[in-house]
């Protein structure tokens, strides 16, 4: 388990910047020259994170518009998901809205096809859902009946706690580190 959130961390930190990973002077000189810096690899994705493509500007996606899954009652588990994490079901009206994220960092990371971070096997991917205060979340889900585990380690990107949604999907909640939180 500790070899994943290193892998988490290690994604968390890609994303968000860190000194090891290559500065915008590197990587244009690197596509000028067409030649490696002999520093390290280009770490995957740099070129996105900087917002180059080629040489010039990219258009970059600015969040996650949606997240589709199969269920075996999707009403059912649409309801569960609103009334005990808040999440809006997609709107049927034009006259509704549907539940909006506030801004934050999101993760985006594949796992190996053996990874055992989701738990079950059988299960191709997890929600990391960030939510303000950890322990709150958890003292209201256990108080709906739902098990929650809080991992007891703090890391430097904040707290982690797990539970499942009633068709047995993982779920994570993250409560980031920084100026507006507790972790």
């Amino acid at each position: 388990m500790l070899f994943l959130r290193r892998q988490l961390l290690r994604t968390l930190s890609f994303a968000f910047g860190s000194s090891f990973i290559f500065g915008r002077n590197q990587l244009a000189i690197a596509a000028q020259t067409a030649v490696q810096p002999k520093t390290s690899p280009l770490p995957a994705g740099a070129a996105v994170r900087d917002g180059i493509a080629g040489g010039t500007e990219m258009e970059k996606v600015n969040g996650i518009g949606g997240f589709f899954f199969r269920a075996k009652d999707p009403k059912a588990l649409g309801l569960w998901y609103e009334q005990h994490l808040g999440i809006l079901p997609i709107p049927t009206s034009y006259g509704e809205t549907g539940w909006q994220q506030e801004a934050g960092p999101t993760a985006f990371a594949p796992f190996p096809e053996t990874s055992k971070y989701f738990g079950d096997a059988q299960k191709v991917w997890m929600l990391n859902f960030r939510v303000r205060d950890l322990d709150k979340m958890a003292a209201q889900l256990q108080a709906a009946g739902i098990a929650v585990k809080i991992d007891a380690q703090s890391y430097p990107n904040g707290r982690f706690a797990r539970l499942h949604d009633p068709e047995g999907n993982p779920i994570e909640l993250w409560q980031p580190k920084g100026p507006d939180t507790k972790g």
